[in-house]
């Protein structure tokens, strides 16, 4: 089993979230964040002044797949999410020792 945990700009959540459930992925955790990458945030005018805005909305998206599953979901979340612009985010997979639905008590596989 593996996490998938990706970071992308907010108005592409929908078609993330509807891209993912075209390939079968049940379940998705999406939290809003905030960070910065290469862009090093921007500046903006507000009421005549200027300031920086170092810190970006992100959404933080958090998918646990079977091995199998991890290519396409990966290659679907970059189709997806991709603008072509800097700040499109990151994705990132780390393996996944265990995982327990609290509600029936399932493990592994049959969990997710």
């Amino acid at each position: 089993m593996k996490l998938i945990t990706a970071i992308i700009k907010p108005f592409k959540m929908d078609d993330v979230r509807e891209a993912l459930s075209e390939i079968g992925v049940a379940g998705v955790t999406a939290t809003e964040v905030k960070g910065f990458g290469r862009q090093k945030g921007h500046t903006e005018l507000y009421r005549g002044a200027e300031y920086i805005v170092d810190f970006l909305p992100k959404i933080k998206l958090e998918i646990a797949v079977n091995e199998d599953t991890v290519q396409q979901a990966v290659e679907v979340i970059v189709k997806s999410a991709n603008t072509g612009k800097i700040g499109d985010g990151k994705i990132f997979v780390s393996s996944l020792e265990q995982v327990i639905r609290i509600r029936t008590g399932e493990t592994g596989i049959d969990a997710i």
